[in-house]
């Protein structure tokens, strides 16, 4: 899916673990990422965490879409920082999921929590059926 995934490739964003309802993904902050207080830009962090929870939830042939999220932001980074998003499937009940997002620096330290809510649409991804 990553593959295909043009915004988060702009923001170079590299998938260290892919596995079924669980997904890590990295991004290093780059100045441009920064807000006007030179601290890494929320949506920055948001977009990270919404690539793992997006893997994490599209396990199978079905598409699955965000129906909605929330984040809390623990701890500012800045230029030059590596953040890391760990996704983890909490619940699933019939077409809807509940999954849980660490996003970390490089030291370990959280710097925020995400919590995203799925739905499965009842539509297959084409480019996985087209092998592509």
């Amino acid at each position: 899916m990553l593959r295909r995934d043009r915004a988060s490739a702009a923001l170079g964003m590299v998938v260290e673990r892919d596995e079924p309802g669980e997904a890590v993904v990295s991004m290093r902050v780059h100045d441009d990422m920064t807000n006007g207080f030179a601290i890494t830009h929320g949506g920055m962090v948001f977009a990270l965490a919404d690539t793992a929870f997006a893997m994490a939830c599209n396990e199978d042939d079905s598409v699955t879409v965000a129906a909605g999220a929330d984040i809390s932001f623990l701890k500012a980074t800045h230029a030059g920082q590596t953040l890391t998003a760990h996704a983890r499937r909490r619940s699933v009940s019939g077409r809807t999921g509940l999954y849980d997002v660490t996003v970390t620096d490089e030291t370990g330290d959280v710097v925020a929590e995400f919590r995203g809510r799925s739905f499965t649409t009842r539509r297959s991804d084409p480019a996985r059926e087209s092998g592509r």
